[in-house]
């Protein structure tokens, strides 16, 4: 497997030029988050990623999470890698001084798990899960519960974890039937299994923070009435000392396609009489708290599908420029296979579908930083509108775009892609449940259609598409050659997503089974057209520069470049997406279920 090298220059382009770090820094509580301090953090963490990470993804593949006298076995090397992470304080990373974090914003935050997804993703769901768990007892618990819990896993000495699905109800949360039953103290006694829980138990913290969601004995039927309940693994005292193990344990581990080193766990809560849990704010308001939790780990997927593609493009390229085979088309001699037409264009796909990725999820999570600081109270939320509206497309057109670009790599090596030795075929198996879990790319769509465009009749997504629109006009009237077919190939996208949402408008009415044939197409129109705009920013901010030729001008000229490529190559994808919305959608309803 070929070393990975994270890519800070492209980072730090996209942080500064298109998520707008200095206006980030610049609100209330970030201060501290110079150009220079972001740097520092990113070499580090780069180093962290590079030499201790990459390294055990492949040993993780090999030797997995295994279940072993009802504890839970990791491979060779993770708890080393733990203690980094919690001697760094890099779970804290994003979280308030006060609760012991660095305080620095969320959109760091996310460049430093991209280098982490990207170097071993199997071991980054851990204190990616921890940071969720975070998230939702700062927004939702009580003081006294954030006082107890929170300084331990900000620190990331205690992990954190999400229980949500049953084998009864998978994406259906409605028909959960995980039991809470008061008890004269305040506490409740939770009894139930859970499946598919990432990290729901291993030997790495000294403590794990259960998130569960349950049902009370009066609760109305339905999402309306899950609560959320904290279920720590070891009972914790005021002062936060450890005292008895709480009634939970993982009772197997799943095996998978791919991240076999990630335990995902069956746990069962309440073999022995009950687990002992708190209730997190008020009775069955417990889903619209998880998803406080949900939707960082869905941004936080998205940058997984953003990172295995930007190491799938490390393996492939490396791969291209040292494999000789044949003489490539026009040449005089036989060269590397880099060469090839047909190579070059994977690369190149390769490329520039990552670094639209990267800018989308880094421009969501500005928006998130904004939508917690910024102290104007409309700016606020014109900020939360946006990160809202963004956040199904990063997580569902990134996984499926990180699926077909790891796809892309194996592709580039050929048969020596298919078989374990170079390590090409890990990542395709381990981006596979990136699209799946955290809500999968239709249960996006539907999040897209319904709650993002349908509940505000378009508003947010039609002033996305204007700002578009003003860049794409400018960059059309552009002298550069490549700045002018950029221009005019994202009008032509934007045109077909503007199109798609009134489509979308018009059609809901008539028959609510066609916008749901329609979505997926629709948020890969989206994923591809707003990829294409941040694409165009960066092209523009690129030729500024080689204008004035300020900087690393061959970074900027392989920024146009890649750009142009985009443009060309991904953004024609649009008006083919229109007519599977506009067309397809009927088609998919029409065809009786017995001939499928």
């Amino acid at each position: 497997m070929t070393a990975f090298s994270p890519n800070i220059r492209d980072m730090e382009f996209v942080l500064a030029e298109l998520a707008g770090l200095d206006e980030v820094a610049a609100l209330p509580g970030y201060e501290e988050a110079s150009r220079e301090l972001v740097h520092s953090v990113l070499e580090e963490a780069g180093r962290i990623a590079a030499e201790v990470l990459a390294p055990l993804n492949a040993v993780g593949d090999r030797q997995g999470a295994k279940l072993v006298d009802g504890k839970v076995a990791l491979p060779e090397g993770w708890e080393g890698a733990f203690r980094t992470m919690v001697e760094g304080n890099w779970t804290g990373l994003p979280f308030p001084a006060e609760w012991g974090g660095m305080g620095l914003p969320g959109v760091v935050n996310v460049a430093v798990a991209e280098m982490w997804q990207a170097a071993n993703m199997a071991f980054t769901l851990c204190p990616m899960l921890t940071q969720g768990a975070v998230h939702a007892i700062l927004e939702c618990a009580s003081e006294e519960q954030k006082a107890v819990y929170l300084p331990k896993l900000v620190t990331g000495e205690w992990a954190g974890t999400m229980n949500l699905t049953e084998s009864s109800a998978g994406s259906d949360l409605g028909a959960i039937r995980t039991k809470a039953v008061p008890q004269a103290d305040g506490s409740y006694l939770i009894s139930g299994q859970k499946i598919f829980i990432t990290y729901g138990d291993h030997e790495l913290a000294e403590n794990i923070i259960h998130l569960v969601l349950a049902r009370l004995p009066d609760a109305p039927p339905g999402v309306k009435g899950i609560s959320l309940f904290i279920v720590p693994k070891f009972m914790v005292s005021a002062d936060g000392t450890l005292g008895a193990r709480n009634d939970v344990a993982a009772v197997s581990l799943e095996h998978k396609l791919g991240i076999h080193a990630s335990p995902t766990c069956v746990m069962s809560f309440g073999d022995n009489g009950g687990a002992t849990g708190f209730l997190v704010g008020q009775e069955n308001r417990g889903l619209e708290y998880m998803f406080v939790m949900m939707n960082h780990a869905r941004l936080n997927v998205g940058v997984q599908g953003l990172g295995i593609a930007e190491r799938a493009y490390q393996q492939a390229r490396a791969y291209a420029r040292e494999r000789v085979q044949g003489k490539p088309a026009g040449a005089a001699a036989v060269t590397p296979i880099v060469d090839h037409a047909d190579v070059r264009r994977m690369l190149m796909t390769i490329k520039a579908n990552v670094e639209a990725m990267r800018a989308l999820a880094y421009v969501e999570a500005a928006e998130l930083d904004k939508a917690h600081a910024e102290p104007d109270a409309d700016k606020r939320a014109q900020s939360f509108r946006l990160a809202e509206f963004l956040n199904p497309v990063v997580k569902g057109w990134s996984t499926e775009t990180g699926f077909d670009m790891a796809s892309l790599g194996v592709q580039v090596h050929g048969g020596m892609g298919y078989v374990e030795e170079t390590g090409a075929a890990q990542h395709l198996r381990d981006a596979r449940i990136t699209a799946i879990y955290e809500g999968t790319t239709a249960i996006q769509a539907n999040d897209l259609v319904n709650r993002k465009i349908l509940r505000d009749k378009g508003a947010t997504a039609k002033l996305v598409l204007d700002e578009l629109a003003a860049l794409a006009d400018e960059l059309a009237a552009a002298s550069d050659s490549r700045l002018k077919a950029i221009g005019t190939e994202l009008a032509e996208g934007r045109r077909a997503a503007a199109d798609a949402v009134e489509w979308i408008l018009s059609a809901a009415p008539q028959d609510p089974r066609l916008p749901a044939a329609a979505a997926v197409p629709l948020l890969k129109l989206m994923g591809v057209v707003l990829g294409g705009y941040q694409m165009a920013r960066a092209a523009k901010v690129a030729r500024a520069r080689l204008d004035a030729g300020e900087g690393d001008l061959d970074f900027f000229e392989a920024k146009l470049n890649t750009a142009w490529f985009y443009a060309e190559h991904v953004l024609p994808q649009a008006p083919a997406f229109l007519a599977s919305i506009t067309r397809g959608a009927d088609a998919v309803m029409t065809v009786p279920a017995d001939q499928l």
